[in-house]
């Protein structure tokens, strides 16, 4: 149950591009298709948890006046494997992340993880709040591509062969007509009502989850009296 409840507040309660609002930089440059987004969102998981980990392991190591700058030599290094790694297997996909890969390590989210989690707790949960908030910040990402490719594009999942090289590059759905696309849905401003939309959104199941918790309650209290 506590797992649960730790995931949940990650994933969904605290979602560091829905609620937090943080690292919203690459969150509207890089969902204007879902596989961007998704790329992006897989990529910066694997900096939190890697970097999360390695600062949980060392923290007794770590003098407090200086640690701000060793979590930036930690955060730095981690990209330029990664970045190395994605150049060396996955470029198609490293070309259309490109400058958002270095970008990566002045991401607010993963420094502050970093100082507020893995610097203070145990590697077990560092490791799993690196997940967390990297999966949340990458679902939050994947809903904002998808909306924005499917209205600006009229496609889903298009260049889905850059994360999986067996599939060829036909393989896409078409939802929208090219002709009858909202070109407005994949400029700056569409990223902007977009992410509002979803908040929006997210913000009324939440009041209406809680007016439910609520009549549940008051219900339950009636049949005691």
């Amino acid at each position: 149950m506590k797992l649960r409840k730790f995931l949940k507040k990650r994933l969904w309660n605290n979602n560091s591009s829905l609620v937090q609002l943080l690292g919203l930089c690459p969150v509207l440059a890089m969902t204007t298709n879902a596989v961007n987004a998704i790329g992006l969102g897989i990529t910066t998981t694997f900096v939190l948890t890697i970097t999360n980990s390695i600062i949980s392991i060392l923290k007794c190591f770590i003098p407090k006046d200086i640690r701000i700058p060793i979590y930036m030599i930690i955060v730095s290094s981690t990209v330029t494997c990664i970045e190395m790694l994605l150049h060396a297997y996955q470029y198609n996909l490293y070309q259309s992340l490109g400058v958002f890969i270095p970008l990566i390590v002045t991401n607010c989210i993963i420094v502050g993880r970093a100082d507020y989690i893995a610097y203070k707790n145990s590697f077990f949960i560092a490791f799993l709040d690196g997940i967390s908030i990297g999966l949340g910040s990458t679902f939050a990402m994947f809903i904002i591509g998808s909306i924005r490719e499917i209205l600006g594009n009229g496609t889903f999942l298009f260049g889905l062969n850059k994360i999986f090289n067996i599939l060829d590059h036909s393989f896409f759905f078409t939802f929208i007509d090219k002709n009858s696309t909202i070109i407005l849905a994949i400029l700056p401003p569409g990223g902007f009502l977009v992410l509002g939309f979803v908040i929006a959104f997210k913000n009324y199941l939440d009041l209406n989850k809680k007016k439910i918790n609520c009549l549940k309650c008051f219900h339950s209290c009636k049949l005691k009296q």
